[in-house]
């Protein structure tokens, strides 16, 4: 069976970016909660383990408030499962405590195999902070599995504020996997994510300009900056006014680029899209560059790979062209 792609981009909303600094919190609480009942933290566990239904609760749900955790559905009738298995293990090692890797067998945890909806199997699946994110079916080759797992480390840092902890020499019985070298941008980055959660908008975005200027391809600081934008553009404005103007003046550019901004910082990004996709429609010059423009910066917040932004560049194209 061809593997089936699941994005995580679509998990990461706007909303969940005005929760940073809440997520991290509840993380940190669920962490302690997890400690205080003898959940063994990331960096002491096992990178790799069999889970059944009698430990799912504690080994899965529990610790994913600490650390994602990856579920490898397979079976030993499975061949391709022989293939995804070892891959999993093996990158689980390599990622060094960024995630860890539950495996369940399907045969002997039916109830597991149904509440996930699993169809076939190898089934790949993962959980943060509780909840299940689906994300492949199939033997994938490496270079996607790796995609999606960057995917799902990145996810679970700027949704939960999760970031697993590295495992040291020699814990559990697991070997050692080098780490890689810091990137030098990595100090920058933090302030920047730290005045965003803060509510400090102003020093977010200086902060990601500057990470910018010396790396400008830098993929962190660009999303992080179109959120931080985003919200100190909004931030103050009398919702109920924007919403009445731009309901009251269709023709009006600005009042219309002004409610998008609400709509996708309330979550409702389809809505975003298709409002300024119309003001592009019926307006030329300026007006249209203007509208044009706001709509690459929201696809920019939401991530190139969601399905929504695809749909609505094609949207797009076709009112341009």
């Amino acid at each position: 069976m061809q593997p089936r792609n699941m994005s995580m981009s679509g998990v990461v909303d706007l909303a969940a970016v005005k929760a940073a600094g809440e997520a991290k919190q509840k993380a940190e609480q669920a962490r302690a909660e997890a400690a205080r009942q003898g959940v063994p933290a990331a960096g002491a566990a096992r990178l790799v383990f069999d889970v059944d239904e009698a430990g799912f609760e504690q080994d899965v749900l529990q610790r994913s408030a600490e650390v994602p955790v990856v579920i490898d559905f397979w079976a030993d009738w499975c061949e391709p499962c022989k293939q995804l298995g070892p891959l999993l293990e093996r990158l689980a090692a390599e990622y060094a405590g960024r995630f860890v890797l539950a495996k369940v067998d399907v045969e002997a945890n039916q109830l597991l195999f149904q509440e996930f909806g699993v169809q076939s199997i190898p089934a790949v699946f993962a959980v943060v902070a509780g909840q299940a994110l689906p994300l492949f079916q199939g033997a994938a080759p490496e270079a996607q599995v790796r995609g999606v797992l960057d995917q799902l480390v990145a996810v679970a840092e700027q949704r939960f504020g999760i970031v697993g902890a590295p495992v040291a020499a020699g814990e559990a019985g697991e070997v050692p996997v080098p780490q890689a070298p810091p990137s030098p941008y990595d100090s920058a980055l933090s302030a920047a994510h730290e005045a965003l959660d803060a509510g400090d908008l102003g020093g977010a975005v200086r902060a990601y300009k500057n990470v910018l200027s010396t790396d400008p391809a830098n993929a962190e600081a660009k999303l992080g900056l179109a959120q931080a934008e985003l919200l100190q553009r909004v931030q103050g404005v009398d919702a109920q006014q924007v919403r009445k103007a731009a309901a009251d003046a269709p023709g009006d550019v600005a009042a219309q680029i002004a409610a998008a901004d609400l709509d996708l910082v309330g979550g409702h990004v389809e809505d975003a899209f298709g409002r300024l996709i119309d003001t592009v429609k019926r307006t030329a010059g300026e007006e249209r560059d203007a509208a044009r423009v706001r709509l690459l910066e929201l696809f920019e917040v939401v991530g190139a790979e969601d399905p929504r932004v695809k749909a609505a560049r094609t949207a797009l194209s076709r009112a341009l062209f």
